[in-house]
C-alpha cells in the first residue's frame, strides 16, 4: 500500500492511497470538510465524508501526469517507476510516510 498526502492551496484536503490489490482510494480529511465543504479538488469529487474508490488512478490525478519531454526526463530527477501511474509521482510528491 502507498499513500500521498493531497492538498489544495496549502490546506490538507485529504489521503490518495494504492492498495496492495491495485485499487484506489481517495478520502478528504475531515477537518477539511468542516471548514471548507465547497473547496472541492474536482467537480467530478465533491468534499462529503464517503471514501471515492475506483480500480484506476482517479482522471484529476491522472492529469497530473507529466507528458511529453517531461514524461521522459521524470524518471532521471527522482526514483520514478513506469509500472504504474502512481509511479510516475514519486519523483514530485511526497507520501504520507515521509511527511
Amino acid at each position: 500500500m502507498r499513500q500521498a498526502t493531497i492538498y489544495y492551496k496549502d490546506l490538507l484536503a485529504g489521503i490518495l492511497t494504492e492498495t496492495d490489490e491495485g485499487e484506489y482510494v481517495f478520502q478528504y480529511n475531515n477537518k477539511y470538510i468542516e471548514t471548507h465543504p465547497k473547496e472541492f479538488l474536482t467537480f467530478a469529487m465533491p468534499v462529503n465524508d464517503k471514501p471515492y474508490t475506483d480500480k484506476r488512478l482517479f482522471p484529476f490525478f491522472e492529469g497530473l501526469i507529466p507528458e511529453g519531454w517531461l514524461l521522459d526526463i521524470a524518471p532521471k530527477i527522482g526514483k520514478s517507476n513506469k509500472t504504474t501511474a502512481w509511479g510516475y509521482y514519486s519523483p514530485v510528491v511526497k507520501t504520507a510516510s515521509e511527511q
